[in-house]
């Protein structure tokens, strides 16, 4: 008896892990956003100098603004991936989380069950305490009741 007792341990190691999938997933959460701003920094930057105005005044100055251009793309395309992969991250991290939270609803509604059948056990004992305690009662009433049977 005392199921619940035994599940209590349980129970709070499940709250503690999913308490620490929930700091996980936060902080992956925030590394995403960094990088998402990263990129939109980046885009920016590439999109300003790409319409910027600048007077080429020779073919090797075209030749360095079209490599840094193909430098800022690559970096643009860089980053993307970074944020999928932050991306990806945050959504396997939310996964274990709905998990980490679906164990322990799994345990507490185990240990309310329990919890629910020990109470029973005891409402039954203490009822049946008190209907023999009445008996025991009636008895003695009942032979309070009768006089003359002391032979």
């Amino acid at each position: 008896m005392m199921q619940s007792r035994r599940i209590d341990p349980l129970l709070r190691r499940a709250q503690e892990h999913e308490d620490e999938v929930a700091r996980d997933l936060a902080e992956r959460q925030r590394n995403l956003d960094t990088h998402v701003s990263r990129l939109e920094e980046l885009r920016r930057y590439a999109e300003e100098y790409a319409g910027s105005q600048m007077a080429a005044t020779s073919p090797a100055q075209l030749t360095n603004r079209r490599a840094f251009l193909d430098r800022l793309d690559s970096a643009v395309e860089q980053q993307m991936r970074t944020v999928d992969q932050n991306r990806a991250r945050v959504e396997a991290e939310r996964a274990r989380l709905l998990l980490a939270s679906r164990e322990k609803q799994v345990l507490e509604q185990l240990a309310a069950s329990y919890r629910a059948q020990e109470r029973q056990v005891v409402e039954r004992r203490d009822q049946r305490d008190m209907d023999d305690l009445g008996a025991r009662r009636a008895r003695q009433d009942q032979q309070a009741a009768e006089p003359g049977d002391d032979a």
